[in-house]
């Protein structure tokens, strides 16, 4: 047998593929379709511990019903599905495990192509990254935001859980009034209803190529989605009769298109990530000086939260990613193919103009430098992620000294200390969150106020860490600090009272330390302890920083592991 297969094999008359055809006789399957029909795997990470994904099973109906107008056999599959918010410490920590998954059963199932049904945000580029590496036809849905919650007579988003978090850490809110606030924080099924990383990632998708245009932003339910599923089944038949693969839209070009959008919506610093992965499975690599330029030359025109006043609807309302490409047409590689086969140059020739606060044009952007800033220096000469869309500009260039946390037990064991070393002025170091740190990086870099500083009324300040911050969330932090500390980076160095320098103007993250008191410092570094066994020890064995995508160094492209 050899190690990739498709539906020919259904197909074929040999032996042991007529005993295949017989057990999927028993599945319901009929010999004849079996024979003639182009099989499409619809590869589905619903699960009930995965509200975000939990509407996909509706989706695949629809899915279904699609690929079999087209002439298609529609065949489900399941896949790992990953929480943020439920998988601990990270489901980033699982992405690559997901993407093994599913590479594997595309690999080795009879299928031809495949419809990749996707939600909470890892799952996204889990599927992507090993539909790339597969190789076969593949095209991307996902479930869609969920709809807005209503608290206490008024709309909200899951945004509103930090500032709520925050009051309650420092005892702000009673055990009442926060199982409250929390019964009405998901009204149901879908993604965060915010430009959190699911949003993003799913607008990424369709800039990249590789999800039916204008589809990202429909509700979860909702007969737009509903529809958009039927479609992309369809499209999936088509992408298969016309052998159209992800190496053929995932290219050079279409990445900087995907993350020009990332820097346009305010999107989450989580992209930075997934792309150089995404990018990395098709033997491509994107680097911090691209991402750099991209970043600086790319101004934020979406205020959609929590970079912005509007909501997740509006955008859609607006035209959604076909009707910012048009707005960012001068700086975009219009001649990049989608799944459907057509150029971009295509797609917005017949993409009406829009007149909507929550895009804006280029002559008036909410900012000219763009939504993300990546910042290089002494402190992260791998490179580091500043979310300034997300963040008061008064912030974006700062000095101060360090308070240092090692992990999470040690800031929550004294976060709220009195007697903390801390003021309004300092910059919080919380180290030890990395991949291999984390493990995972964990979305736990935006730290909260110390209680005392709380209470004087400070409500944001600038916060230092080689982990993550969800994409639903805003405040001065500094994330993806690389190399990380549990690497030996330069973050492990830093102690309490040391000069950092932030500038996300000029792109800068500077550690104001003599090199020769560094280098006596480095001598008392210890390496990070291995696990002993199973998924972690490969994890931890296998890891890449976050500069090359947090994915596994034996799935990246060779070439671009010989680099």
């Amino acid at each position: 047998m050899p190690s990739r297969i498709d539906g020919d094999y259904l197909r074929s008359n040999h032996i042991e593929s007529s005993i295949a055809r017989a057990f999927m006789q028993g599945a319901g399957f009929s010999e004849k379709d079996l024979k003639e029909r182009p099989v499409v795997g619809i590869f589905n990470s619903w699960s009930e511990m995965n509200p975000c994904n939990l509407n996909l099973d509706q989706i695949a109906k629809s899915v279904r019903e699609g690929i079999m107008e087209a002439g298609g056999l529609p065949v489900e599959i399941p896949t790992i599905s990953i929480h943020e918010q439920i998988n601990y410490p990270s489901s980033l920590l699982l992405r690559n495990l997901m993407a093994m998954d599913v590479e594997e059963m595309i690999k080795r199932s009879p299928v031809d192509g495949v419809v990749l049904l996707n939600g909470c945000d890892k799952t996204v580029p889990a599927q992507i990254m090993g539909a790339i590496s597969a190789g076969k036809p593949a095209i991307s849905l996902s479930a869609g935001p969920r709809a807005l919650s209503i608290y206490k007579g008024e709309e909200m988003t899951i945004h509103s859980l930090w500032g709520k978090k925050e009051e309650r850490q420092k005892g702000e809110i009673n055990d009442k009034g926060w199982e409250e606030y929390l019964s009405k924080l998901i009204p149901g099924p879908g993604t965060c209803n915010v430009m959190g990383t699911a949003s993003t990632m799913s607008a990424l998708m369709e800039a990249l190529g590789l999800a039916l245009p204008g589809t990202s932003f429909f509700p979860s339910q909702s007969k737009e989605r509903e529809l958009a599923a039927k479609k992309t089944g369809r499209m999936a038949v088509e992408m298969i009769k016309e052998k159209r693969t992800p190496d053929q839209i995932v290219t050079l070009e279409s990445l900087e298109n995907a993350f020009r959008t990332v820097c346009a919506l305010g999107g989450s610093t989580n992209a930075v990530i997934h792309l150089e992965a995404i990018a990395g499975r098709a033997g491509l690599r994107i680097g911090i000086d691209r991402f750099r330029l991209w970043s600086e030359t790319t101004p934020h025109l979406v205020a959609v939260s929590p970079s912005g006043p509007y909501s997740l609807h509006d955008f859609s309302q607006a035209g959604g990613v076909p009707a910012l490409f048009k707005r960012l047409a001068t700086l975009l590689h219009l001649e990049s193919r989608v799944v459907t086969g057509e150029t971009w140059s295509k797609i917005i020739g017949r993409t009406e103009s829009t007149d909507s606060p929550v895009l804006r044009t280029l002559d008036n952007p909410i900012n000219p430098d763009g939504g993300l800033a990546i910042l290089k220096g002494s402190l992260a000469p791998g490179g580091a992620v500043f979310k300034r869309s997300a963040v008061p500009k008064e912030f974006w260039t700062h000095r101060g000294p360090a308070t240092v946390f090692e992990g999470i037990e040690d800031m929550e064991k004294r976060i709220n200390d009195p007697n903390l070393p801390v003021g309004p002025e300092s910059v919080i170091i919380l180290r030890g969150m990395g991949p291999k740190g984390g493990p995972g990086m964990p979305e736990s870099a935006k730290v909260p106020i110390p209680k005392k500083l709380w209470e004087s009324g400070v409500r944001n300040m600038v916060r230092i860490s080689d982990g993550r911050m969800s994409g639903t969330a805003d405040g001065a932090v500094v994330l993806h600090v690389t190399p990380e500390s549990a690497e030996g980076g330069p973050l492990a160095l830093v102690q309490d009272g040391d000069i950092i320098e932030l500038d996300a103007i000029k792109g800068r993250l500077e550690l104001l330390v003599d090199a020769k008191e560094l280098d006596k410092r480095r001598k008392n570094l210890q390496k990070a302890k291995s696990p002993s066994r199973g998924y972690d020890w490969l994890y931890h064995q296998h890891v890449t920083q976050a500069d090359t995508g947090v994915d596994f160094d034996f799935l990246i492209d060779p070439a671009v592991r010989s680099r």
